[in-house]
């Protein structure tokens, strides 16, 4: 699809958004603070006004709590120690908000916190409630903010970014667009130029400047990477410029501004998207080439007979990584046994299994139904 006509017919009538803040964005660059900038949030919430006008709900994700934690606590530089950086998020969490609610209050528009965890996403009952709490915000006119919490995420704090939060959140609320907004106007390319459409952000990462701020923890490596899991499930993803004059309301007007990420054909389901591109795998099953083809190209059942070998430990119903003979991730999906239980059976007949197992069990390893195929 044409850039044009994506940006008129996808993102132009889209009914449903997550838009990210980089902490860059949220800098205080007229001063020596390096506190919020409440001027630049106040025209951020002028902008989220003129989408909900246009029927778009919108749910943000948020950097900047241990910016705003710093620059109250009269800090220059961000913590190394997790223990520090755990305790400047705590105080910088509610100068966060504080800011949010003063650039909304003036239009009437009730701010909601949530702070969630990696392990969020991971357990289904959970990832549920995440998306059924957002609706009822917005169903309530509420603006859902959403950041780590980072004042217990040690790993996120570490390896983490609110980047892929935010592919995490799309997919959870089923938004059809996100918005990467960061201090560039997309992803460049060799030129310095902003690049209008993207069709595999895979293929797009030699072009990735992984510049960071020694506050921020993301780069645009990471940001492809978002986009990826977004366009994936079949929706947009776009990057750009938050500094720009009027981004948002021109983004969702059609206008030709930042980097769009083409959408897969195939739109997946929430179950499909919990499955493939959220929960992350316990273990792997590598398999041989005739098992990739039923798989991927006839859309059959992961059967025992061709896997060649597993890794890690896991318990049944546990997802697992799909892997092809080289090494690649080639699906994900449920698994009927334990990974014990898939070595004993590798290789095998399942007419074979009661014997070997000990008792009746299932004669698929992953049923199709079970079984996410993830797009090369």
């Amino acid at each position: 699809m044409p850039s044009t006509q994506l940006r008129q017919t996808i993102i132009a009538q889209a009914h449903s958004a997550v838009v990210k803040l980089g902490t860059n964005l949220l800098t205080d660059t007229a001063g020596s603070s390096n506190d919020l900038d409440a001027a630049y949030l106040a025209d951020f919430a002028r902008q989220i006004v003129a989408l909900r006008q246009r029927g778009v709900e919108v749910t943000v994700v948020s950097s900047g709590a241990i910016r705003a934690g710093c620059a109250q606590l009269g800090l220059k530089k961000r913590p190394k120690d997790v223990a520090a950086l755990q305790a400047v998020a705590a105080v910088g969490q509610r100068g966060l908000m504080t800011r949010f609610h003063e650039a909304f209050a003036p239009h009437g528009i009730k701010v909601a916190q949530l702070l969630l965890t990696r392990d969020d996403f991971d357990e289904r009952s959970r990832f549920l409630n995440i998306r059924n709490c957002i609706h009822c915000l917005h169903a309530m006119g509420c603006l859902p903010v959403v950041n780590e919490n980072d004042t217990v995420a040690v790993e996120e704090i570490k390896f983490g970014d609110n980047d892929q939060l935010s592919a995490l959140l799309t997919n959870a609320v089923g938004a059809q667009v996100l918005v990467l907004l960061s201090v560039v106007d997309g992803l460049l390319d060799e030129k310095g130029k902003a690049i209008d459409l993207v069709t595999d952000a895979e293929g797009a990462r030699g072009l990735a400047r992984d510049e960071k701020s020694s506050f921020g923890t993301g780069g645009m490596t990471s940001k492809l990477d978002a986009a990826r899991q977004v366009t994936e499930a079949g929706d947009v993803a776009v990057i750009a410029n938050g500094r720009s004059p009027d981004i948002l309301p021109k983004l969702f007007a059609g206008q030709r501004v930042g980097t769009v990420f083409a959408p897969k054909k195939r739109k997946m389901a929430s179950r499909e998207r919990w499955i493939g591109l959220t929960k992350r795998p316990a273990g792997a099953i590598r398999i041989d080439q005739g098992a990739v083809s039923a798989i991927c190209q006839r859309g059959k059942s992961l059967l025992a007979k061709g896997i060649t070998a597993v890794t890690g430990e896991f318990d049944r119903a546990a997802v697992v990584a799909v892997l092809d003979p080289q090494g690649t991730e080639v699906a994900r999906g449920l698994c009927n046994f334990t990974a014990a239980q898939v070595r004993q059976i590798m290789g095998r007949a399942s007419g074979e299994f009661p014997k070997i197992i000990g008792h009746p069990v299932d004669a698929e390893v992953i049923h199709r139904d079970n079984l996410v195929v993830i797009s090369a």
